[in-house]
């Protein structure tokens, strides 16, 4: 059975967990939170106390994913995940969508979900200079769409991701620019914090 594998990835609070749960059920695929993922194949080396965040042993993780796609029934597979591109091998990818969402409207929904400090700042850097989708490009080159989830429901996030899947739409990768959208509006300093 050739399994269509598709990523979800972006930075923290970007909408991957529910826009990729929304696809897995349309699409009657299996779902795979890699944070859940890890921790349930014993994948974690520890914890980042800095970072509120557990550390994944990115070096075993691609071999079991692989497993897990070559064990699956399902025709599709969704893996969800902020490093999603990083640890799916990459012979099992169709596409990457990185979904990307305005450094403004992302540091409320940050708060919102308890984001402070520097984790906060961390991320939205990371938004801000294109992390997710750099390495995105850099490793599935060809098979990445770049998405701005700004403002629009997951509905909507969903139904762009089954327009490229359906080929009704096509791909694009550099759809926004927030560092220059920051720097014409003179906030730059207000995003680009330690």
């Amino acid at each position: 059975m050739n399994k269509r594998v598709i990523l979800i990835t972006g930075t923290p609070c970007v909408g991957k967990t529910t826009t990729a749960k929304a696809l897995a059920a349309i699409l009657d695929a299996e779902y795979i939170n890699l944070t859940d993922y890890a921790k349930a194949n014993g994948l974690t080396l520890g914890e980042d106390k800095e970072r509120d965040t557990l550390i994944i042993d990115e070096e075993n993780m691609p071999q079991k994913l692989s497993e897990t796609i070559n064990a699956s029934n399902k025709d599709n597979v969704i893996i969800d995940g902020h490093y999603a591109s990083a640890v799916t091998p990459t012979e099992h990818v169709a596409h990457v969508f990185v979904l990307r969402r305005n450094p403004k409207e992302l540091k409320q929904f940050m708060e919102k979900c308890g984001y402070t400090g520097s984790k906060m700042w961390e991320n939205l850097q990371a938004e801000i200079i294109d992390v997710c989708l750099g390495e995105a490009v850099e490793v599935h080159a060809g098979r990445v769409c770049e998405l701005d989830v700004t403002g629009k429901s997951v509905e909507e996030v969903v139904s762009e991701i089954l327009d490229v899947l359906e080929k009704r739409k096509t791909c694009f990768v550099g759809v926004v620019d927030w560092l220059g959208m920051l720097e014409a509006e003179g906030i730059t300093d207000q995003y680009l914090k330690e």
